[in-house]
């Protein structure tokens, strides 16, 4: 019996909360925080286990804790051999690029920790340099978003499409003034707002001071020249180890996350009817289901839930 390809994804940052090493504190792949540790000199163990759900908030937290705890998670589900299938490609959401490219075999956990890190100072120091904030529209479809946001923004208040994470589900990222009349028009369009408690206006123009601390930690790093292809969130095209992954990186920064398509070139062009979520949380899980409830989408997001996989 051949073994179904598979695709592993990752979350992004939003996912975070106090305590949400414990889980892991037992198992193997802990040792992994040490060598993070090290790597970005940080206190990851304490991060993951004590600090306070609203000091993680603060977005180089954020995304370094996120990131561990998937690059955890697959590590983990490797040991046990809980993924069901053969694994053929790896994308991530945003920040959970970074943990695919490392699954993917593209970057090594410290090389990986590293940029990550650098990312979040970046993107944190931006956000500080000017106000922004994002909300998601839910309920209606993208193109009467595209059309409101534009409106919006003609009308002077900056605001952009930050992702299109599946139908009926679009982020909307810019100044607080652009996110607040987009929430006030969204009946207009039959949608309603969630607002997001991020630190800014990710995946806009916002975004665009952090550019040139990213290329150069990017350019620091080494890329492998082969590994297996990960979907990037600027184009949702799958990318192997011949790719521009500075140019990649440096992009995704201000241009919108492309998850809807991503997923759709996963389960199609490549095959993939089972997809594995690895890290906090099961936000992926469900943005896949809706995209194509004909998907298997499982969450591996603890041990217990590792093993019964692996069981099974």
């Amino acid at each position: 019996m051949i073994d179904p390809p598979i695709g592993l994804v990752f979350p992004g940052q939003g996912t975070q909360r106090q305590g949400m090493g414990e889980v892991w504190r037992e198992t193997p792949s802990w040792e992994l925080t040490e060598r993070i540790s090290e790597a970005t000199g940080e206190n990851v163990p304490e991060l993951l286990l004590s600090t306070p759900t609203e000091q993680l908030r603060r977005t180089d937290l954020a995304q370094l804790t996120v990131f561990s705890v998937a690059v955890m998670a697959h590590a983990e589900a490797v040991r046990c051999d809980a993924l069901g299938g053969t694994v053929v490609v790896c994308a991530g959401h945003s920040l959970g690029e970074y943990a695919a490219l490392t699954a993917a075999g593209a970057l090594s956990v410290s090389d990986a920790a590293v940029l990550v890190a650098a990312r979040g100072r970046a993107m944190r120091d931006a956000a500080e340099r000017r106000s922004g904030t994002m909300g998601v529209l839910v309920g209606a479809p993208l193109d009467e978003v595209e059309d409101l946001v534009a409106v919006v923004r003609a009308a002077g208040p900056e605001v952009w499409v930050a992702n299109v994470n599946a139908p009926g589900q679009t982020v909307v990222s810019g100044s607080p003034e652009g996110v607040a009349l987009v929430e006030e028009y969204a009946h207009s369009i039959g949608a309603k707002m969630i607002r997001l408690q991020v630190g800014g206006a990710f995946h806009s123009p916002y975004m665009e001071p952090a550019v040139t601390p990213l290329h150069r930690a990017l350019k620091d790093t080494a890329f492998a020249s082969a590994h297996l292809p990960v979907v990037a969130n600027v184009d949702a095209e799958p990318h192997g180890g011949d790719a521009d992954w500075i140019d990649l990186g440096v992009r995704q920064l201000t241009s919108p996350v492309l998850w809807e398509r991503s997923v759709r070139t996963m389960s199609g062009a490549l095959g993939c009817r089972r997809l594995v979520e690895l890290g906090p949380g099961k936000t992926l899980t469900g943005l896949i289901k809706r995209i194509d409830p004909e998907i298997e989408a499982v969450s591996l997001n603890d041990p217990k839930t590792l093993r019964a996989s692996a069981a099974a």
